[in-house]
């Protein structure tokens, strides 16, 4: 009995203890407080992190009409800055209000008065464009030559090209461009007609290629990759919208 009794102070004592909270401070301009956005945001974070965050004067982390600091959103022409600092909680908030879910609320909030906030993807960062150490002009000549037959490679050759082969240009919009142009001869329907000396084995005897054999050396195709990054990527215009 007597080790029930302690068993059932035990737990009235765990159940009597106050809970412990993970409370954050925030500090914002008067606009935003007055605007309510605060106060919508704010709960809705807590809600999916359990992270209190408060409104208070002068915290270490805020949210301010310019920069240094992430920004987040804009209103009116105005553009706001959340500087968070590196603590893992604001850090959690930071990358909340930075993601997509965070973004998402900002833009449902509705203002009494004023515009609506436009949330702001955090940029993606440029990876570096590759280079080649081959010759560019001995590329394009090299490539008019013998990729004009069915690309078109530029202005000049324009009205040559067959018209359900995708351009340079077209070709350079894709993220993987380089890794195609440097393994073309192993795409369809390259390889039925390319040879790259000491690379690509010879044509089977009862395979012949289907048309004049294109001939290239490991030099050859830098000078071609060389000229295809000088390429400007083509304008494809506006993704489509689907009502």
């Amino acid at each position: 009995m007597r080790r029930l009794a302690v068993i059932a102070l035990l737990f009235l004592a765990a159940a009597g203890a106050p809970a412990q909270t993970r409370d954050i401070a925030i500090s914002a301009p008067p606009e935003l407080v007055e605007s309510g956005l605060m106060d919508y945001i704010l709960p809705r974070f807590s809600l999916k992190t359990g992270i209190r965050v408060a409104l208070a004067p002068n915290a270490g982390m805020r949210i301010a009409a310019d920069p240094p600091g992430s920004p987040v959103f804009r209103r009116d022409g105005t553009t706001y800055y959340l500087r968070a600092g590196t603590d893992d909680k604001p850090a959690r908030f930071r990358d909340w209000l930075r993601g997509e879910i965070g973004r998402r609320t900002v833009e449902t909030f509705v203002p009494e008065d004023g515009g609506r906030f436009v949330a702001i993807a955090p940029a993606r960062p440029e990876k570096p464009a590759p280079s080649f150490a081959g010759d560019p002009e001995r590329g394009l000549a090299l490539a008019r030559e013998h990729c004009g037959r069915c690309h078109v490679v530029n202005q000049a050759n324009r009205m040559r090209g067959i018209g359900s082969t995708p351009s340079f240009g077209m070709l350079r919009t894709l993220p993987d461009w380089a890794n195609r142009f440097a393994s073309f001869h192993a795409r369809n329907p390259h390889g039925a007609f390319t040879r790259i000396a000491g690379v690509t084995p010879p044509f089977p005897i009862d395979r012949p290629p289907p048309i004049t054999p294109l001939d290239l050396t490991l030099d050859d195709l830098d000078d071609i990759l060389a000229y295809v990054a000088t390429v400007p990527p083509a304008d494809l215009g506006a993704p489509i919208q689907y009502q």
